[in-house]
């Protein structure tokens, strides 16, 4: 299990690190003449919010100037790149003066967020193995609210979701896999409801790591059986087949977009809710006055502390919704079927 872990988050890590230099810079954001931007807050960034100001994050880029020479160099941050002279800022993005970025491997708050998530699913499974190590959970009943968590969710995802969707002599060896996305997702989206956070799931970059780790999995899990309903798909006329084939290889693909594009779209629409109806008081206060904006701020701030409720509830269930579908798509491509070849080949004889 731990071997898978590790596995993971170095193929996570290798993903993720090329993150699109798609992020809004601190001018533009001050600049703006709004009372409150909606859409510069969900961005990435290349910094992160605190208490007590903004940690401007490294830049490194891979690039090729105009003579079509290559080099990698690495700033302390933006400001540190544009002083260099070889770049410059364009519409809130640092480009080369002359030349193009091939690799943007620059640091952003969403990716931050995510190495942070899968930090603390490493110590989280660290912790409880240690426990389990010393006999505490094994030999006796687990102990200590870490522990009783690890084992509610671990048992959970191998009781509930594994197990259902994926063959009883299969379903073991990805269960590391399935808890490991559970927990990491569940993790940013909850470290997303913190204030000065950034959610991580809401940046289609880093949902579409998660959704590539899963389809690879997938078809490298796929049986022969698999591989032949894609490819020449039983018990069906010949001119059928060949409608189906790429009926199925589109499917391969369709799965994995769903999963990237579901995650995203319910945590960006729900964090750009929250500031919204919490940016009620800032747009008031600047159409009506004062009075209005504190009038509408009981609306407000009530209505968006129900909805962070909702939305930890919600947190924890498109973490659950992601891996239930990762197991129903690696259960179908690990499955064997058996009696409907046997029956095809029956019929084929006959």
């Amino acid at each position: 299990m731990i071997q898978t872990l590790r596995r993971l988050f170095l193929t996570l890590l290798f993903l993720s690190v090329s993150t699109p230099n798609l992020f809004a810079s601190a001018e533009d954001e001050a600049a703006k003449e709004s009372p409150i931007d909606i859409m510069g807050t969900v961005a990435d960034h290349d910094y992160l919010k605190t208490p007590f100001g903004k940690i401007y994050l490294p830049r490194i880029f891979y690039w090729e100037n105009e003579a079509g020479e290559t080099s990698l160099d690495a700033f302390s941050n933006s400001k540190a790149a544009i002083a260099s002279g070889s770049f410059e800022d364009v519409d809130g993005i640092v480009t080369p003066v002359a030349g193009s970025i091939i690799v943007d491997f620059s640091i952003t708050s969403h990716l931050v967020f995510f190495w942070l998530s899968l930090g603390a699913v490493f110590i989280f499974t660290m912790f409880a193995r240690g426990r389990y190590l010393k006999g505490v959970g094994r030999e006796s009943e687990p102990k200590g609210a870490v522990q009783n968590l690890f084992e509610i969710f671990f048992v959970f995802i191998r009781d509930e979701v594994a197990k259902p969707n994926i063959d009883d002599r299969k379903h073991a060896k990805y269960v590391p896999y399935l808890f490991t996305v559970f927990m990491v997702i569940a993790f940013m989206n909850i470290f997303g409801l913190l204030p000065w956070a950034a959610t991580a799931t809401a940046d289609i970059t880093v949902t579409a790591v998660l959704a590539v780790c899963t389809f690879v999995i997938t078809q490298f899990s796929g049986t022969k059986d698999h591989w032949g309903h894609v490819f020449w798909f039983p018990g069906v006329p010949l001119g059928v087949k060949f409608l189906m084939i790429p009926v199925e290889l589109i499917g391969l693909f369709t799965k994995p977009f769903a999963l990237a594009i579901r995650l995203f779209a319910n945590m960006m629409s729900g964090k750009i809710m929250i500031i919204a109806i919490l940016g009620l008081i800032f747009i008031f206060n600047d159409m009506y006055g004062t009075v209005a904006a504190y009038g509408v701020s009981i609306f407000s701030v009530v209505l968006t502390a129900v909805l962070y409720i909702l939305k930890l509830f919600v947190s924890l269930l498109q973490a659950y919704i992601f891996t239930l579908l990762s197991a129903v798509f690696i259960g179908m491509a690990a499955e064997s079927h058996e009696h409907d070849e046997e029956h095809y080949h029956a019929e084929h004889t006959a």
